[in-house]
């Protein structure tokens, strides 16, 4: 029987939760202190971003011998679209169909839909481009 999550998957989601609970608290908080949602998201965001790159990297793909300058322009680049471009506009999209609910329910929710769909963007491009394994270079035979 195959397994539905593997490994990886798995530390990748104790991450991506530790990072959600950062993002989300500090987004809520923000906005409760009177900043406006798109910059109470823009602070939030990078407050997770840091915790999300040492972990992903050391914990959940294991890439620590790469190269950390090509990683870390990498995971800014596929992150920052993933939280100030994915998100944003799912945010933009979805805050009308939240808008009965609760005030913080109502602010929280476009929020949440926002981490849905940049968590498979992050995933996918992580694990293909930011951390992939480094393949090692073709050995010259030794000719004597």
């Amino acid at each position: 029987m195959k397994k539905l999550l593997s490994a990886q998957q798995l530390r990748f989601g104790l991450v991506g939760i530790g990072n959600t609970v950062v993002d989300l608290v500090g987004y809520t908080v923000l906005f409760a202190l009177g900043t406006p949602l798109v910059i109470a998201n823009l602070i939030s965001t990078t407050m997770g971003m840091a915790l999300s790159f040492t972990l992903n990297r050391s914990f959940t793909f294991r890439a620590a011998g790469g190269g950390a300058v090509r990683q870390i322009v990498l995971f800014v680049l596929v992150t920052g679209i993933g939280l100030w471009v994915i998100q944003p506009l799912v945010i933009m999209l979805t805050r009308d169909l939240f808008a009965g609910l609760p005030e913080m329910l109502a602010i929280a929710a476009p929020k949440l839909a926002g981490i849905c769909v940049a968590l498979v963007w992050n995933y996918v491009l992580y694990s293909r481009l930011v951390f992939r394994p480094v393949e090692e270079p073709a050995k010259e035979p030794v000719h004597d």
